[in-house]
């Protein structure tokens, strides 16, 4: 759906919301799903630390413990698990709460949940190999990058690729990520691979998104490996744009209005 972007305390707030909202009607159980593994704590195995991670090793079959640390409030432990997402404990290991929490400033309020999400995305995404992605290069110097996880099947990605030369034009490099929304389905996955095993990607990925038929091609490719790290970074619909910054934005924005954004906050 398109997004409208006021201001910077605007899209962050917005951004946070998102968060907050999931992350408020999430069971422990869910937050369990697809993991594995377990890390030790940031401190020193504290008798609350051990009690804490006990419960939620017994009670939550498979979580993935990052870390287990003291939080800016006192009494209460943070627990960081798969996908940067959080659960605060009490001392007694006898409450959780799966949610973020705010920190005031004289700019707002932050979320410091997000702000560790924004840099596992920067790390996550230095990672990857640019010749894995679909890329529509600027217009003279790059001014700025945006990374797109996106699908050719989805109507608001395909309103963002029609804007292409614009954002191109206003300096910003657009990096597309494969995310077919439905997952290794009969439908969008093959198209998806069909694009990006295409000598001319670029072109293919424009013919595709417009809805014309491309010709099925088969290779190595980085489609599934795109669209399991969209998962694992909390994506849930496309397009899903990340900043340079680390932060996330699900939906489609103007272009004019995506530029005002980028380059009022760099």
């Amino acid at each position: 759906m398109p997004v409208k972007l006021i201001n910077h305390f605007t899209i962050k707030a917005s951004i946070a919301g998102a968060f907050l909202a999931l992350s408020l009607v999430l069971t422990l159980p869910a937050i369990a799903q697809n993991a594995a593994g377990l890390q030790s704590s940031l401190i020193d195995e504290t008798p609350e630390v051990a009690a804490i991670r006990q419960v939620l090793i017994d009670t939550q079959s498979g979580i993935s413990i990052q870390s287990i640390s003291t939080s800016p409030i006192d009494g209460l432990y943070e627990v960081r698990i798969q996908n940067g997402q959080l659960i605060y404990a009490s001392a007694d290991a006898q409450y959780f709460l799966p949610t973020d929490m705010y920190r005031a400033t004289e700019q707002g309020l932050v979320n410091l949940g997000e702000s560790h999400r924004n840099e596992i995305r920067i790390e996550k995404l230095a990672a990857l190999d640019e010749a894995d992605m679909i890329i529509y290069p600027a217009e003279g110097e790059s001014k700025a990058t945006l990374t797109v996880f996106t699908d050719v099947d989805c109507q608001y990605c395909q309103r963002l690729h029609s804007e292409i030369s614009l954002l191109n034009g206003y300096g910003i490099t657009i990096r597309y990520l494969a995310f077919p929304r439905s997952g290794m389905d009969q439908v969008t996955y093959p198209k998806m691979v069909s694009t990006w095993c295409s000598e001319n990607r670029n072109l293919i990925f424009t013919t595709a998104i417009r809805g014309a038929a491309i010709a099925e091609k088969n290779c190595d490719n980085p489609v599934a490996e795109q669209y399991q790290l969209g998962r694992e970074l909390g994506v849930n619909g496309t397009p899903t744009l990340i900043f340079e910054d680390g932060s996330s934005l699900p939906g489609y924005v103007p272009a004019a209005d995506l530029a005002a954004f980028i380059f009022e906050t760099e």
